[in-house]
């Protein structure tokens, strides 16, 4: 099956409605670090503050996610996205409410914290409902993988559109503005995903499942965990040091639009990564993907303007989306159906630790040095990648292995 028919044929299962409502329901959560980094620091003149409160809410943002996600795989997505969607809306109007009054930046971050518990995680979601909606395909395996592809491509698209509404809304009004956006996005869409049928069909899967009690976090899903908290704290790094760049020209705004550029080369290859062939296998995938991600990070420590910046993160990009896309596959692969939530959520929750580490890192080192300091941070993150990936191919294959030999894998329910 080629990729052109994949998605057609996966798109043509569910209708335009739920692609359209499944992404545009994630661009808050793009939206909210950048703009709670810019709020602050804007407000405090501390990009260290601004780094905190940020990181603050994807701390939380990861503590929360796989709680959230296993309540989900036990009564349902419907209700747990909808309060999420709907709490997390009221959560950022009363951040924007705190850091505007005379109160100590940590009320902030106390505000950003609680904010972030609430954001729900629509990408890992949709991933859940994909076997499910595709239950009874011929090709359901492919399809699912197709399926993968296009999650990592649209969380890459809602990082790109997020921080470049971000930053339009700064350029036309105020970070304030900006993050009260998102509140009313993530109210309307969210809750119309939630409620969107897909979500049955999720909750029906795990209920036909008999085994109620399975192993969650193996070696392998740990495993899985650092790789994408290494890929976090390249997204939170290089977002602190494009903000210091843009900040010293004098367009704080123009951080949206320049991180955008991070995401461009990322949705093309993670669209593009449904026509690689099965004989690339996914832990080969990752040690190759890894590599690419630090041999490209490496030019950041020599950028030292706006101009220069712009090409090394379009094609930085080029590496992102398919290594995070992989890392989820995998994911999907080595976790028993009626844990998928809780998996899904748990890689993304890593994602989101790794944010908060590498802005806080990045914002201190920026505060003293620069923005070469903070790309550094984006570089290290690529050499612990590579490690990580080549160490840990082994034992990807072998839980790719043992589970596709489990008897029950087969008769779990699409």
């Amino acid at each position: 099956m080629s990729a052109l028919t994949g998605y057609r044929h996966l798109f043509g299962l569910t209708g335009p409605v739920y692609v359209l409502v499944g992404f545009l329901a994630r661009i808050p959560l793009a939206m909210s670090q950048l703009g709670v980094l810019l709020l602050i620091a804007g407000t405090t003149g501390s990009y260290g503050a601004g780094g905190a409160c940020a990181g603050a809410l994807a701390i939380a943002n990861a503590v929360g996610a796989p709680l959230w996600g296993t309540w989900a795989d036990r009564i349902g997505q419907r209700p747990i996205v909808l309060v999420q969607s709907l709490a997390g809306a009221t959560g950022l109007v009363a951040l924007l409410v705190v850091s505007h009054t005379d109160l100590h930046w940590g009320w902030a971050a106390v505000a950003s914290g609680l904010t972030g518990l609430l954001l729900p995680q629509v990408g890992p979601m949709s991933r859940v409902r994909w076997r499910p909606i595709t239950s009874g395909s011929e090709h359901q395996d492919e399809l699912v993988d197709v399926a993968f592809s296009y999650e990592g491509a649209a969380d890459e698209a809602s990082f790109v559109l997020g921080p470049a509404l971000v930053g339009l809304g700064v350029s036309l009004a105020s970070p304030t503005f900006a993050l009260a956006s998102a509140a009313v996005v993530l109210a309307v869409f969210g809750a119309r995903f939630a409620l969107h049928p897909t979500a049955g069909q999720a909750h029906v899967a795990h209920q036909s499942t008999t085994e109620d009690v399975v192993r969650l976090l193996t070696p392998a899903l740990l495993l899985l965990c650092v790789s994408q908290l290494l890929i976090g704290t390249v997204f939170g790094s290089v977002q602190t040091g494009t903000s210091v760049l843009a900040t010293d020209v004098g367009q704080p705004g123009l951080t949206g639009y320049f991180h955008a550029l991070l995401g461009v080369g990322s949705v093309i290859a993670g669209l593009a990564i449904a026509a690689l062939p099965a004989s690339f296998g996914l832990p080969a995938r990752l040690r190759w993907f890894a590599i690419g991600l630090f041999l490209l990070a490496t030019p950041l420590l020599l950028v030292d303007s706006l101009l220069a910046l712009s090409p090394v993160l379009l094609v930085l990009g080029l590496c992102i989306a398919p290594y995070m896309i992989t890392t989820f596959t995998i994911g999907e692969r080595i976790t028993h159906r009626s844990r998928i939530g809780a998996a899904m959520t748990l890689l993304a929750a890593a994602t989101g630790l790794g944010y908060a580490i590498g802005a806080a890192i990045a914002g201190q080192l920026a505060d003293w040095g620069g923005q070469t300091p903070a790309f550094a941070v984006t570089v290290a993150a690529g050499v612990v990648a590579v490690l990580v990936s080549w160490g840990g191919g082994p034992l990807l294959r072998g839980a790719a292995d043992t589970r596709a030999s489990q008897p029950a894998y087969a008769s779990e329910p699409a």
